[in-house]
C-alpha cells in the first residue's frame, strides 16, 4: 500500500465514523490504521481501524469498513495460558454483515472474488446498528459491510492482532506501507 492509498483510507474511514455521530479528536484521525493484510486489495479485503484503549486486560476499538469491503476470515487463537480473546462487536452505522459457523445463509453480503475457499464461514448474521454479536476465544468468523459502508466498536479482552490467525494463507497482519504517491 502507497502512503497516498493510506492517507485516502484513513480519510474515508474518518467520514464514515463522524457520519456515524461519533466524535474523532485531531490526534485520532491521524491514528486510524489502515490494514490491508498484504492482499493489495484494500478495496475488496481490508479494515481501518482505530484503538481507543489497550492495556493488559482490555481493548476498544472502532472499524469502519468501506462499501462491500470484508475483513478477512480470522480467529483468536490461545497465546500462552491466555484462552484467547474474547470480543464483543457492536454495530454502530451503515450495513454490517457478519459470517459465523452454522448453516449456509449468506444472501447480502458476498465472498471476495476468487477467494471463495478461503472464506469458509458462511452463515450470515446481518446487523442492524445497535446489534452485537460475541465471539469466544477460537470462533471463526469475518466480516463485510454493505453498500454504506460500517462502523462497529470491538470490545475485548486484551487484544494481539499480529497473533490472529486466518484461513488465508497470504494474509500478513502488520501493513507495510511505501512510499509514493500512487
Amino acid at each position: 500500500m502507497t502512503e497516498a492509498e493510506q492517507r485516502r483510507a484513513q480519510a474515508a474511514a474518518v467520514d464514515l465514523i463522524l457520519a456515524a455521530g461519533l466524535i474523532l479528536r485531531d490526534d485520532e484521525r491521524g491514528r486510524v490504521e489502515v490494514a490491508d493484510f498484504g492482499l493489495g486489495s484494500l478495496e475488496a479485503e481490508g479494515a481501518q481501524i482505530l484503538t481507543l484503549v489497550q492495556t493488559e486486560r482490555l481493548a476498544v476499538k472502532l472499524i469502519a469498513l468501506t462499501p462491500w469491503q470484508a475483513l478477512p476470515e480470522h480467529w483468536h487463537p490461545r497465546v500462552g495460558d491466555d484462552p484467547g480473546k474474547e470480543e464483543t462487536v457492536r454495530h454502530v452505522a451503515g450495513d454490517l454483515f457478519v459470517y459465523v459457523d452454522g448453516p449456509p445463509t449468506i444472501a447480502r453480503g458476498r465472498v471476495p472474488t476468487g477467494k471463495e475457499h478461503l472464506y469458509t464461514m458462511r452463515h450470515e448474521l446481518v446487523l442492524a446498528p445497535g446489534d452485537q454479536r460475541t465471539f469466544t476465544p477460537g470462533d471463526k468468523h469475518w466480516f463485510q459491510a454493505g453498500e454504506r459502508g460500517a462502523v462497529a466498536y470491538s470490545f475485548s479482552t486484551t487484544a494481539r492482532d499480529v497473533l490472529d490467525q486466518f484461513t488465508d494463507p497470504d494474509v500478513q497482519r502488520v501493513t507495510v506501507v511505501a512510499g509514493g504517491d500512487r
